[in-house]
């Protein structure tokens, strides 16, 4: 591999195979790098096969570029911008009113001896 690829470099490129991991594209007569599965597009990826097919023209990001290994990390998803995420709409704040009837907020020990009275009745 030359050092004609850098990090951050937009190239076009050619689709030459698909595998459920990723994509690889060739770069030029010699070089070509992978596209991982989360690279291809901005949100989820379950079959690439749905967004590429080979011999599609792609652009590309270079993201790393390993000599040693003679790999190149590419991604399509960083040439795209990004989907901007839809307004929700905001919930309404919850109004409480507040009763004089306190009997659900009594602790168990006020409540005691007043259950006690009341199985004695019985």
């Amino acid at each position: 591999m030359t050092n004609k690829f850098e990090a951050g470099q937009i190239i076009e490129g050619k689709v030459t195979g698909i595998q459920p991991y990723g994509a690889f594209v060739a770069l030029d007569e010699e070089n070509q790098g992978l596209v991982h599965i989360s690279e291809i597009t901005h949100g989820y990826v379950k079959d690439i096969n749905e967004h590429l097919s080979v011999g599609d023209d792609v652009k590309v990001k270079v993201m790393n570029v390993d000599e040693a290994r003679n790999k190149v990390s590419l991604s399509i998803r960083a040439t795209e911008e990004a989907p901007k995420k839809p307004v929700r709409a905001k919930k309404p704040q919850a109004t409480f009113q507040q009763d004089n009837d306190t009997s659900g907020f009594n602790t168990l020990k006020d409540k005691l001896q007043e259950w006690i009275d009341q199985s004695e009745k019985k």
